[in-house]
């Protein structure tokens, strides 16, 4: 699950992206409405989380500007606005729901968390491909029924091979989904992945396999017809 931040409190913005990461969320962090557009139109995102006081511009806005447009994902206003009417204005403007700061961040992770439940996200909850599923909000991952233990990149790896199975996925597809644009990566990262992923297959017996497509990508196959 890819989540957009839009909070220009340094200190705070860090603290919210920490949280969340820790939780198991791809996490990009902006400041500013102009990068908001810019990240929102480029990626694919389940779910933002919008500070309404921006330096360059009203977040109220760019929610109202955002549902006019199409976009769908769930977003959870962040504001220090508590009075009724910034509240109804809010929700009435598309907002899924609305916290008013100070919050405690476990409770902002558990309303990201039930949004991420319902049918209307951008991915689906459950998903599956021969005898491997994953529940991509709870990013938990099974063969056979049985939880697999994979380390949580690995995991990000796997639910985005099985969103795609027995398609090519690019490898700028799979770094988008495993890794944050601002921090850099190293070049064999997505290998080193991979082949973590590969080995923990091999282990548990599966007939489905990560192959490589030679410069462009890779593809899980193996699944019986």
């Amino acid at each position: 699950m890819r989540l957009l931040l839009i909070e220009d409190h340094p200190r705070l913005g860090q603290s919210l992206e920490d949280a969340l990461r820790r939780a198991g969320y791809a996490v990009d962090r902006v400041g500013t409405v102009a990068d908001a557009h810019v990240y929102q139109s480029s990626t694919q995102y389940n779910l933002a989380l919008l500070d309404l006081g921006l330096p360059d511009g009203d977040g109220l806005e760019l929610l109202r500007n955002w549902r006019r447009a199409g976009v769908s994902f769930p977003i959870i206003v962040l504001t220090a606005r508590g009075g009724l009417n910034d509240r109804i204005s809010g929700l009435d403007e598309g907002a899924d729901d609305y916290l008013v700061k100070p919050f405690a961040i476990e409770e902002m992770i558990s309303r990201c968390r039930a949004l991420l439940r319902r049918p209307a996200s951008v991915a689906p909850d459950l998903i599956s491909y021969g005898e491997i599923s994953a529940n991509a909000s709870s990013m938990e991952v099974y063969w056979r029924g049985q939880p697999i233990d994979l380390a949580r990149r690995e995991r990000r790896l796997l639910i985005a091979l099985l969103r795609r199975a027995g398609r090519v996925c690019s490898r700028a597809t799979l770094e988008n989904e495993l890794y944050d644009y601002q921090r850099e990566t190293t070049p064999n990262a997505l290998e080193t992945s991979v082949s973590r992923l590969r080995g923990v297959l091999r282990a548990l017996g599966a007939i489905e396999q990560v192959d490589t497509v030679r410069g462009v990508g890779y593809i899980l196959r193996g699944a019986p017809p």
